[in-house]
């Protein structure tokens, strides 16, 4: 079991390790610094506080440990993304799979979003997994920019509200 809390500043360095070593491999390909790590907290703090809120952060811990980092972002009025990073040495234990269906239930119960989309770096196949035991239905695939003209093809997921 996982529970999600509001960053806050002292989860940078938590944040610096959850950013380093195999997780960054499917996300930005580098890892983040202290002062970086601060800054996302600070503009993830920033969005908190718009009207009408756009995006929230939640870290992710295991035993009060901060082990990741989950996001819901609204793209349209009834439409949202999510995103997640865990420490590497917590793989494989259901976390990231416990926080995704947290933040959809959240998505559908407060936000006024019926739908919620998701993708994965195709080298990393258990996101997917995450993704359907969430619930998500996997969708297709988009490409994604790689650098030097580039593209990588990413497995894309939705999930729909279900009214009674």
């Amino acid at each position: 079991m996982v529970t999600l809390r509001a960053l806050t500043l002292d989860d940078a360095p938590a944040l610096t390790r959850i950013y380093s070593g195999a997780p960054v491999r499917y996300t930005t390909g580098r890892a983040l610094p202290l002062d970086q790590a601060q800054e996302k907290i600070r503009s993830a703090l920033a969005r908190a506080a718009e009207t009408p809120r756009a995006q929230w952060s939640w870290g992710i811990l295991a035993a009060d440990e901060m082990i990741g980092l989950i996001a819901l972002r609204r793209r349209l009025p009834v439409m949202g993304t999510i995103s997640y990073i865990l420490r590497e040495d917590t793989w494989g234990n259901g976390y990231a799979t416990n926080a995704a269906r947290q933040v959809v239930a959240f998505a559908f119960t407060t936000t006024g979003l019926d739908r919620v989309e998701a993708m994965h770096h195709p080298a990393n196949p258990a996101s997917g997994r995450v993704l359907a035991k969430a619930g998500f239905t996997r969708t297709g695939t988009t490409d994604q920019p790689a650098g030097e003209g580039f593209a990588v093809p990413y497995e894309t997921y939705a999930i729909r509200h279900q009214t009674s």
